[in-house]
């Protein structure tokens, strides 16, 4: 993460800058063309349940601009976690409205997973077929923090935490009440969640989130390598 660097600074440390440099442009890449795919795979599913509002509010769109969130996107820049504007979605348009929430919502964290795995299948392919198993050093930074950026927007975004889109999935599992309590106070659980990334209690569980992710989305990358041979 960018902070990481930024206080090993602060302290007298040093750091590689050319793996800073990949760490942000890494960063703005996602900021500027998966974080809207995330969002247009909200509209994308919502629209095929059945509810046309995020269509209708112009949001069925992969234009950057309609997604930039300038807080998310520092904290993406700056904590590696972030978020982008969210699609409106109307859940009464819904023919079941709690499995379709849920499938809206799980929607986006599957967009990053399999925009991590085709960026990891894009650097085998480079790494064996072009690069002769000789990659330079920078263009692996680069991937690397694409696939693992994409990995923790998608462990993020699958915290039971509302408003987060985990909270939507587990929302189909509970009562009315239950529902009800659940996001009550969600204004107070998403300060409380700021505060907890900016003091990195958070650090221990997402971090094991997006290890599992990324050896997951690393493993099937090469799956089909190894299956012919050529790893």
């Amino acid at each position: 993460m960018l902070i990481h660097a930024i206080f090993t600074l602060l302290r007298g440390g040093s750091v590689d800058f050319s793996m800073v440099m990949m760490n942000i442009l890494a960063i703005l890449f996602v900021m500027f063309c998966i974080l809207p795919l995330h969002e247009f795979a909200h509209a994308w599913a919502a629209n095929k349940l059945g509810d046309t509002t995020a269509l209708q509010a112009g949001r069925h769109t992969l234009n950057p601009l309609a997604s930039f969130d300038p807080m998310g996107a520092l904290f993406l820049l700056l904590f590696g976690f972030g978020w982008a504007k969210p699609v409106p979605v109307n859940p009464r348009a819904f023919k079941n409205p709690r499995r379709d929430t849920a499938l809206t919502a799980l929607a986006g964290p599957i967009s990053n997973i399999l925009a991590a795995l085709v960026g990891a299948i894009v650097y085998y392919v480079l790494l064996i077929f072009v690069f002769q198993w000789s990659i330079p050093t920078w263009l692996w930074y680069f991937f690397y923090y694409y696939i693992t950026v994409n990995a923790s927007l998608a462990a993020f975004n699958l915290l039971p935490l509302p408003p987060l889109d985990g909270s939507r999935i587990v929302g189909a599992f509970l009562s009315g009440k239950a529902l009800y309590n659940y996001y009550r106070y969600q204004r107070q659980i998403m300060m409380a969640v700021f505060l907890l990334l900016f003091l990195g209690f958070l650090d221990g569980p997402l971090s094991f989130l997006q290890n599992a992710l990324t050896d997951g989305i690393v493993w099937l990358a090469e799956l089909p390598f190894k299956l012919f041979g050529v790893l």
